[in-house]
């Protein structure tokens, strides 16, 4: 039995692509700042609010996070990857998906990451537009 592709849009399955960092959050941090955006958006795919909240830097990250079941995550596009020096990275992407009522939109953002103790870590988005899937 063929096994789907990962989330992240990678043609690899889910356990050879973004599944080792969501299983293994300790022991297998993301190599590098993309594959960190990824394995998040691969985390809101599956609800996984630990990885999400835990891949955030402590200093930016949100006390709680809600996600909606309801939403049908549509696919991510990786637009650009910038590595700025050692610990700072950028990564543009662009992610779609439709909520309960059928509406589509997408998220188009530049995020920023920081690197810290062999760990990076998701900073914030440096710009974000979001708006109707056109």
């Amino acid at each position: 039995m063929e096994l789907p592709d990962c989330p992240c849009g990678k043609p690899l399955e889910l356990a050879q692509c973004c599944g080792r960092y969501l299983d293994d959050f300790a022991g297998t941090p993301a190599p590098d700042a993309q594959a960190l955006m990824r394995s998040r958006y691969t985390a809101f795919v599956l609800l996984n609010m630990d990885y999400l909240l835990s891949t955030w830097h402590p200093a930016r990250r949100p006390p709680q996070l809600q996600l909606d079941p309801g939403i049908k995550w549509l696919g991510l596009e990786v637009r650009g990857n910038k590595q700025v020096d050692d610990a700072h990275a950028e990564v543009e992407f662009v992610a779609r998906f439709r909520d309960a009522s059928g509406k589509a939109t997408r998220i188009h953002e530049h995020s920023r990451f920081l690197k810290e103790h062999g760990r990076w870590f998701y900073l914030d988005p440096d710009s974000l537009l979001a708006g109707p899937d056109a």
